[in-house]
């Protein structure tokens, strides 16, 4: 694998976990499949999606962009060998816990800050109730700030040990996943069980209060910062 072919199979991998979100979406907007799994009553404004889809085109494509030129400048410092799988597992998830530090200071900033509240992150607090793609319903500003998290993730861990190319696509995968599945407005019975990661309904609560609930993968942030919606 050359850098050429890593940086295409980011974009691939990005490409096939979007076209599962977009379906996602349209299967929750448009059926009535996952509707005893929802947590808010609240219906869907008629035409919505269509509504939103420049912006929502826009920032995947800046998604696209940074992925595929950042994989491509990374690659000489990436490691062919991904080791043992407990330091592939080790690796990503010390990724996820920089990343989430990040990202919970950061999107506190953006409501502790009424400019940037009202200017920047009230674009993203029209996704109530939210659906899969409403991750992308963001002002670009702070959609491009928010790859410094991931980035800073990478620096610190690999630091510690090289980072191999397993790493890096299975965290761009679960991330992205993960983004997809926490805007969908669905208290699925499987993914609710996992212990001390942050559940749809702790990030539905959040669109829903514009208050608390700032971490984004683990909840203990908000219990330490005292910053946890009451359910």
């Amino acid at each position: 694998m050359n850098a050429l072919s890593f940086s295409l199979w980011i974009i691939g991998l990005l490409l096939v976990n979007n076209l599962l979100g977009l379906i996602y979406s349209l299967i929750i907007l448009y059926t009535d499949w996952l509707k005893k799994y929802r947590i808010q009553d609240k219906k869907y404004q008629k035409g919505i999606f269509y509504k939103r889809m420049p912006l929502y085109l826009f920032n995947f494509s800046v998604l696209l962009i940074l992925a595929g030129f950042g994989s491509y400048v990374i690659f000489p410092w990436l490691s062919t060998d991904s080791g043992a799988w407990w330091i592939l597992v080790l690796q990503v998830l010390g990724i996820f816990l920089v990343e989430d530090v990040y990202f919970y200071f950061y999107h506190r900033l953006l409501h502790v800050n009424k400019f940037l509240l009202v200017k920047i992150h009230a674009i993203h607090h029209r996704a109530s109730p939210p659906f899969p793609l409403e991750y992308l319903y963001n002002h670009p500003l702070e959609w491009m700030l928010g790859f410094i998290g991931p980035v800073i993730g990478f620096i610190v861990i690999g630091l510690i040990s090289p980072i191999s190319i397993a790493t890096v696509l299975i965290f761009g995968a679960i991330r992205n996943l993960r983004e997809i599945h926490l805007h969908s407005d669905l208290n699925l019975p499987i993914l609710s069980k996992i212990p001390l990661i942050s559940k749809t309904k702790h990030h539905d609560d959040h669109h829903s209060m514009l208050d608390g609930n700032y971490s984004s993968i683990f909840v203990w942030w908000d219990r330490v910062f005292k910053t946890e919606l009451k359910d």
